[in-house]
């Protein structure tokens, strides 16, 4: 059995994705039983075939496998299918990391993950640090979301956030190993047995809530879920989506957000509970537009309620 399989997804991330392999290679403390795949999600401008070649070119072969999607099935079915394919490559792996195409690993981020699940029987989900290049953190560390922290999130201002400070999604992150309800899919690490129990990533998620979906899966089936912060992955927020980029005006949302976010918490909560978690959010994003306009600010999202609406509401029936 390896000790590792590391899966990276691209779709349309060449570039970020050779940087996030070499980072990979070129750490001295990966485990030695690590297997590195690279599965390309069907992106036309022909990346699959460029992969091919980067990992020759470089001598990767030994480490890094490619393996070829025929259709962009979206970030669960990219990783599920690439663990499928890492098994039947290679055999059984202890551990999985989940790692985006838009990071590269600090030395000693993956051992370091490895150590943690090792040393730690009760936990089967660990994730990493995420950071800006200059070292300053990100949000990676998470509680699971509710109708409250769907408020705070979309009303934005700092009396409310102080107010509903406990049901917050996004807490101050720790900065030593804290047991948390989820951590970013951008670097997660989950053991084999987590796997076996609960399954792979929920493949009706296009992109985005899958993460949180598995962590909340694995919890009720009694695993715990862990930041792990002296594991140092530098992430490029949001350069393989454009969702998550910190741009003032953002990218309009792409109607799978929406769609996952519904599927969330009618799956967990049923529907009677998502109709208020989308009445908490609809309140304080109305809260926040008010705002904007009372101080002659732009939205910077100009669409979104009418997106939420639509994507949340009409698609669903």
């Amino acid at each position: 059995m390896n000790d590792l399989a590391i899966i990276v997804v691209n779709y349309n991330a060449l570039d970020l994705t050779i940087d996030c392999i070499a980072s990979l290679v070129a750490d001295p403390a990966l485990p030695a039983r690590t297997r590195i795949v690279v599965a390309d999600n069907a992106s036309p401008a022909g990346d699959a075939a460029r992969l091919r070649e980067a990992i020759a070119e470089r001598g990767w072969g030994e480490r890094v496998t490619l393996v070829a999607h025929a259709r962009n099935g979206g970030f669960a079915f990219g990783n599920n299918k690439a663990i499928a394919a890492a098994d039947e490559a290679f055999g059984p792996s202890r551990l999985y990391l989940l790692l985006n195409p838009d990071t590269w690993v600090r030395p000693g981020a993956v051992a370091k993950l490895v150590t943690f699940l090792d040393t730690h029987p009760e936990a089967g989900i660990a994730g990493s640090r995420l950071e800006d290049p200059d070292g300053t953190p990100q949000a990676c560390a998470f509680r699971f979301p509710g109708a409250a922290s769907e408020l705070e999130s979309s009303i934005c201002i700092g009396l409310v956030t102080r107010l509903l400070e406990r049901w917050r999604v996004a807490p101050r992150m720790p900065d030593h190993p804290t047991q948390v309800d989820w951590v970013s899919g951008a670097s997660l690490m989950v053991k084999r047995a987590v796997i076996e129990e609960i399954g792979l990533l929920d493949e009706a998620y296009f992109l985005y809530y899958e993460e949180l979906d598995f962590c909340l899966r694995a919890a009720k089936a009694g695993y715990s879920c862990w930041h792990v912060p002296e594991s140092r992955v530098v992430h490029l927020v949001g350069q393989s989506t454009g969702v998550t980029r910190r741009d003032p005006v953002r990218d309009r949302r792409p109607s799978y957000w929406f769609r996952s976010r519904r599927r969330y918490f009618v799956k967990h909560h049923g529907r009677a509970y998502a109709l208020l978690a989308d009445l908490a959010w609809l309140a304080g994003q109305s809260g926040f537009r008010l705002r904007q306009v009372l101080t002659r600010r732009p939205a910077p999202e100009p669409r979104l309620m009418s997106d939420f609406v639509k994507h949340s509401w009409l698609a669903s029936g």
